[in-house]
């Protein structure tokens, strides 16, 4: 028999309540959040039944032990799933027994669920990142140690070849140099796991030919290439490029009170990985193409330099819309950029046989 079944996950437990048709509560649960427990419970519930879970950080844990036992799982949008954000009773059985109610009305705000190839793209590409983040926080530490000892370093990066070889012949008192040597011992591990997670990263960017579209854009390295693929995911799923860039969070908010309406900051709702990485990127693409860098002095002259990054982030995303869409590699002014579009070209028409000018899907 079909049922609808909501699932309150949390770190070590789950709460599970199961409806049926007519909206009677059939059957609830406290499971605890491991593989045996899960598939224990949810193998024996009907394969027809519907389930739904609100995203949480351990949501993939749950719908990749359960999706061969019951295949129709869906993710609720936590922010707009306001019947539970906005009840003055929170109970873990009520928070289950809601979202098993919205499903059987079909009222579950859906967000959307990657590919599993898509999911591991993510988390390696966010993994290095955090590793990156950890690398400047070392060196961070390795400047604070230098100013309490009033020195000053020499070099731009205080992590490079030469200046680690400086630090470790660097006159200081026992306790600062234990301290020191310490951090620099740190960062070498982390700039060696960096350099295994972009080989890595590489293979993939050679092995996925969108990712060697979306790098014929100024700016675009292989690693900014993957994560805006990984975030983005199924570009069909946006019905336009503005839907993708409020996916982004890149459009101003909006206050309308009657017949006056005003545009705020951005909203910054949605995948924060693709805002950061198309902010992180305009000024290289600014550099690197003329209608950038025209949009670019434009909004910095009148609005400042980061609100700029903001417009050029903006159109940015709305051009690899485009590129995605069409299959097409960037056009742009320089001589360098066509060049490369042209050779692209070129290599997509000899792996798919039709000619450079008609359009082939990915």
């Amino acid at each position: 028999m079909k049922e609808y079944i909501g699932v309150d996950l949390g770190k070590r437990k789950a709460v599970v309540v199961k409806k049926d048709r007519q909206g009677k509560v059939t059957g609830r649960a406290t499971l605890a959040v491991t593989q045996a427990a899960l598939e224990n419970y949810f193998s024996k519930q009907d394969r027809k039944s519907q389930v739904v879970v609100e995203a949480s950080g351990n949501w993939m844990f749950l719908y990749e032990t359960i999706e061969k036992y019951t295949p129709q799982v869906m993710l609720a949008h936590p922010l707009k799933t306001r019947a539970i954000a906005e009840a003055r009773i929170k109970t873990d059985t009520i928070d289950a027994t809601t979202l098993a109610e919205l499903l059987r009305l079909d009222g579950i705000p859906k967000a959307y669920i990657p590919p599993r190839e898509v999911r591991d793209a993510r988390e390696l590409l966010r993994y290095r990142a955090s590793v990156v983040a950890l690398r400047t926080g070392l060196k961070n530490k390795i400047h604070a140690v230098l100013t309490k000892n009033a020195v000053e370093c020499g070099w731009s990066n205080v992590l490079g070849k030469k200046s680690q070889q400086w630090l470790k012949t660097l006159p200081l008192r026992p306790c600062y140099r234990q301290e020191l040597d310490g951090y620099v011992r740190l960062a070498e591990v982390m700039t060696s796991l960096i350099e295994e997670i972009t080989e890595t990263i590489e293979r993939l960017v050679q092995e996925s030919p969108q990712a060697q579209l979306l790098m014929t854009v100024p700016g675009i390295s292989y690693y900014s290439a993957l994560l805006i693929l990984s975030e983005i995911g199924e570009v069909e799923r946006f019905p336009s490029a503005k839907h993708l860039c409020s996916y982004a969070g890149l459009v101003p908010s909006i206050y309308s009170s009657g017949s006056k309406s005003f545009h705020g900051r951005i909203t910054k709702q949605g995948s924060r990985w693709l805002r950061w990485i198309c902010v992180e990127i305009s000024v290289h693409a600014a550099n690197g193409d003329a209608s950038f860098q025209k949009l670019y002095r434009r909004v910095a002259r009148r609005r400042g330099v980061a609100t700029a990054k903001v417009a050029v982030a903006r159109k940015l995303l709305t051009v690899v819309y485009a590129m995605l869409k069409n299959n097409e590699p960037f056009r742009g002014r320089n001589p360098r950029q066509r060049i490369i579009a042209k050779a692209w070209s070129k290599k997509r028409s000899e792996v798919s046989g039709h000619p450079p000018g008609v359009m082939v899907s990915a």
